[in-house]
This record gives structure tokens, C-alpha cells and sequence, in this order.
């Protein structure tokens, strides 16, 4: 029986011994495999400054060119209030130029007959003077002509 417990205490040490071995190797590939996560993770770190430093520079330019589109929308409502002002003056004009028209578009024909009867004076006036001109020029060229002769 001895032999038993012999045999028995052997098995243990044997199996102990690949127990231990056994250990040995999972701890030796957990090592190796937390050497590699912390490389990566000493990488990941690196590109992450990376990256705020570039996300920050981003903010800042953000920042300037939404002070710089607010600055200008600022300036473009002085405009589009300028336009809308220039807008509402070229219709009141307008309006004025319409009832003038108007106006004298009524006036006109009130006086119709009166400006016809003018526009025939000033003919008949014309022609007055048409025919005294060339009254005065045959007058004159008679009166040369016998000047010539003498």
C-alpha cells in the first residue's frame, strides 16, 4: 500500500509539474500579449495628441471664420436695408410719375380742342411768315436787280 501512496504522490508531482508548465506558458503569452496591447495603446496615444492638436487648430479657425461671417452679415444687413430703402423710393417715385401722367393725360384731353386750335394758329403763323420772307427776298431781288441795271 505503500507502493499506492508512492505512485499516488507521484501522479500529484506529475501533474503539478504540468500544472506549473502549463502556467508558465499562458502567463508567457499573456505577457507578450500585454507588451503588444501597451505598444498599441502608446501608439494610440501619439495619434490621439495628433488629434486634438488638429481638432483645436480646427476650433480656432472655426471660431474666427463665424466672427468673421457674423461681422459680415452684419455689414450685408446695412445693405440689404439700404436697397430696401433705395426700393421703396423708386415706387414712391413711381407713384408720383404715374399720378403726373395721370394728370396730364386728363388735362390733355380737357384741352383738346384748345390745342388743336393752337397747333393751327401756330401753322397758319408759320406760314405768315413763310410767304413774308419770300416776299421780302423777290422785293429784294427786284430792287437788286434794277440796281444792277442802273
Amino acid at each position: 500500500m505503500e507502493i499506492v501512496l508512492y505512485i499516488a504522490a507521484l501522479v500529484a508531482a506529475i501533474g503539478f509539474l504540468v500544472l506549473c508548465v502549463s502556467l508558465a506558458m499562458t502567463l508567457t503569452s499573456l505577457k507578450k500579449t500585454l507588451n503588444e496591447v501597451s505598444g498599441t495603446m502608446s501608439g494610440l496615444e501619439g495619434q490621439l495628441q495628433g488629434v486634438t492638436r488638429e481638432t483645436t487648430e480646427l476650433l480656432h479657425k472655426t471660431n474666427e471664420l463665424a466672427s468673421d461671417i457674423q461681422s459680415k452679415s452684419e455689414k450685408l444687413n446695412s445693405v440689404v436695408d439700404a436697397v430696401k430703402n433705395v426700393g421703396e423710393s423708386v415706387n414712391g417715385l413711381n407713384t408720383s410719375v404715374r399720378r403726373i401722367t395721370s394728370s396730364v393725360a386728363n388735362e390733355v384731353e380737357k384741352n383738346e380742342e384748345k390745342i388743336s386750335q393752337v397747333i393751327q394758329w401756330s401753322n397758319v403763323v408759320l406760314e405768315i411768315r413763310n410767304k413774308w420772307k419770300e416776299r421780302k427776298a423777290i422785293d429784294e431781288g427786284r430792287s437788286g436787280y434794277s440796281n444792277f441795271k442802273d
